[in-house]
């Protein structure tokens, strides 16, 4: 598809701007309750425009093995995440790993931290990948005991997301098909790349909510951007002009 430039006579100041608003727009507050055994990411809260976006600023609890971990399920790159949670008295002073599944590697540590004297522990994660990952807790092993990990032990999933410009398209194009092949609606989701291959699942986090689109599209090639939002995935986010967002590849 032919891709126009989105210019716009005030964009130049988008990008001085950037800098300015980038921890306003991405503050991720972790939200007082959070729910056991996992959240339910329902529409309520979602901006207008759009019901397929979902809350992003959720923390998670899951549970097993007489062990509670919670999170929060959306990070920006290079942010700490805080992983805590309580044990059983009985495993006051061993020391709880955070692991991180890899598609190659396994199970690789993240974290780590020395349960207090009443089974609690909180942890630190600097996130250095971007991407959606499962994480479980697991129990150091000591000299007389290996690596425990069971399957019962809790294991949840958090996105990190990498900042980014992004662009909107649209108006002018509907009817028209993508360099995916796919015929551009107002309603159509999805995003436009320069590289990922068409059908890639990314993850865009704006303002607190989230969404998954496929890769539909080739672009953008202006503003300094790196995405280009279709309209309809905007407006669900509640996005009106070219501004800052969190994406990360979820599948291809």
């Amino acid at each position: 598809m032919s891709r126009r430039s989105n210019t716009n006579p005030f964009r130049p100041l988008v990008a001085a701007l950037i800098a300015a608003t980038l921890a306003a727009t991405f503050a991720l507050p972790a939200l007082a309750g959070a729910s056991s055994g996992g959240a339910s990411l329902g529409s309520a809260g979602a901006p207008p425009g759009g019901s397929s976006a979902q809350p992003g600023n959720l923390t998670v609890t899951v549970s097993g093995g007489g062990f509670t971990l919670s999170a929060r399920i959306s990070v920006l790159l290079h942010h700490e995440l805080r992983f805590f949670g309580q044990g059983p008295s009985s495993s006051a002073g061993k020391t709880i790993v955070i692991q991180r599944l890899d598609p190659q590697a396994g199970w690789v540590d993240a974290t780590r931290a020395l349960a207090a004297g009443d089974g609690s522990f909180s942890a630190l994660w600097r996130s250095n990948l971007a991407g959606r990952f499962q994480i479980r807790l697991a129990i150091a092993p000591t000299r007389s005991s290996s690596a425990h990990a069971a399957s019962d032990l809790p294991t949840l999933q958090v996105t990190v997301y990498r900042p980014a410009i992004a662009t909107i398209f649209g108006e002018g194009f509907f009817g028209q098909q993508t360099a995916c092949g796919k015929t551009l609606r107002r309603q159509t989701l999805g995003v436009a790349n320069r590289t990922l291959p068409c059908g890639t699942k990314v993850a865009i986090y704006y303002r607190a909510h989230t969404i998954v689109v496929p890769v539909i599209d080739r672009g953008p090639y202006a503003n300094g951007a790196d995405w280009d939002l279709t309209e309809a995935t905007a407006n669900a986010l509640g996005m009106r002009e070219t501004d800052t967002i969190g994406a990360a590849r979820v599948s291809s």
